[in-house]
């Protein structure tokens, strides 16, 4: 008859056996390590929506001094605006968190195509072009996708 104390001491040789840390982690080890994880997530969520917010209003500012309002500048601060959408998403719930992410990607390569675009090599710009087409097609996908 096997010794059940020892028997639960031991480690399994089975590759197929789950037989983790994270097993032998107490709950109270879990719960304590999840709740940081959620804490430090929140705390920088945060801190990423008053650095946007503090970015978006000297793009303002810029924008008054120059006496000039650019593409450009309008890009920028749509950028700004799905950071803070991102942001919203995650504390509402309302919306897919993975959707505001493709959108300020397709931004930023937007942005770079339309500053960058008299200067760059064309084949970069072709390059660019599918990698939004590329985001625009996974974004819809996530849309259309069964919510479950």
């Amino acid at each position: 008859m096997k010794d059940p104390v020892s028997e639960g001491n031991q480690k399994n040789e089975d590759p197929g056996h789950e037989d983790s840390e994270i097993m032998d982690m107490s709950k109270a080890e879990q719960v304590f390590a999840v709740t940081s994880f959620q804490i430090a997530e929140r705390l920088m969520l945060i801190v990423t929506a008053l650095l946007t917010l503090v970015a978006a209003g000297l793009e303002v500012v810029s924008v008054y001094q120059s006496g000039t309002v650019e593409l450009a500048d309008i890009l920028m601060m749509f950028l700004y605006t799905e950071v803070i959408a991102m942001v919203a998403v995650f504390y509402t719930g309302k919306g897919s968190p993975f959707i505001y992410p493709i959108f300020i990607a397709i931004t930023a390569l937007s942005r770079l195509i339309v500053l960058q675009g008299k200067e760059m090599d064309p084949l970069n710009i072709l390059y660019e072009a599918a990698a939004v087409v590329l985001l625009a097609i996974a974004a819809m996908f996530i849309l259309r996708a069964p919510k479950h």
